[in-house]
């Protein structure tokens, strides 16, 4: 008996895009389905900041499709199906939420502004805090936090919404160890308990490389797409790297 595949919530078929007449992403294929953690990575410049504004609609491609949850990204309506996590954004000190409602804010794609929160919103809320580690720090001023522990209530704002999928934007650029080790566990658990797929864009897998079933390697083109394995084997590392990945990705053509 054939068991058939999972359909993709995610998927790109033969995508480019231009800024003017400088083409950054060009004829990308790309696929994830459910219970899978893909990275995307490239140096700078390579097209997966464009890439992913692609994928999440707020981009229209010049050539190609698009289709998240089996339609296009720009029309989706039930934004909470998408969960997303951009780069690093430092909260005001002054900012007057406290964490657990800056999280709570998580469940409005979900629930409607107009209707008051309700158990299953309560304790999603609760769940998300604890899988990143922040339930003790729940009443604490959002911005009078560490930066790395700000990235971690973002995530959990994310996460609050019950995601089917999760997009994250360089999600540890510059934290400290203690909430990249949090990172890697809220998101192993997401996608080993919930059968939730990631798609993590980052310079920085050493926290999640054991983890990844599969790393994208972008130079506008896709250069490789497969287990992390086979680019070990090779003698890449996906450990930090203080250039921006630059000596392996320099063999890739």
């Amino acid at each position: 008996m054939t068991v058939p595949a999972a359909s993709p919530v995610i998927e790109a078929e033969h995508v480019s895009f231009a800024y003017g007449a400088e083409r950054v992403v060009d004829d990308v294929d790309l696929r994830i389905v459910p219970g899978e953690f893909v990275a995307l990575v490239g140096p700078n410049g390579s097209g997966k900041s464009t890439l992913l504004r692609v994928l999440l609609g707020v981009l229209r491609p010049a050539t190609g499709r698009v289709r998240c949850f089996g339609e296009d990204p720009r029309r989706l309506r039930d934004r909470g199906r998408l969960g997303y996590v951009p780069q690093r954004v430092v909260l005001a000190p002054e900012l007057p939420a406290t964490v657990g409602e800056v999280v709570a804010a998580g469940r409005l794609a979900r629930r409607g502004w107009w209707r008051w929160p309700n158990r299953a919103d309560r304790q999603a809320v609760d769940h998300a805090l604890d899988a990143v580690g922040l339930g003790p720090l729940r009443e604490r001023r959002a911005g009078e936090l560490s930066g790395g522990q700000q990235q971690r209530v973002l995530i959990a704002k994310a996460l609050a919404s019950d995601p089917e999928v999760l997009v994250l934007d360089e999600p540890v650029a510059g934290v400290d160890a203690e909430s990249q080790q949090q990172f890697r566990e809220s998101v192993v658990h997401l996608v080993r308990e919930h059968a939730g797929p990631v798609l993590l864009v980052s310079h920085e897998l050493g926290a999640v490389a054991d983890d990844l079933e599969r790393v994208v390697v972008m130079k506008r083109r896709v250069l490789f797409d497969g287990p992390p394995g086979e680019l070990a084997m090779s003698g890449v590392s996906l450990g930090i790297h203080p250039d921006d990945l630059p000596l392996w990705l320099e063999g890739l053509r």
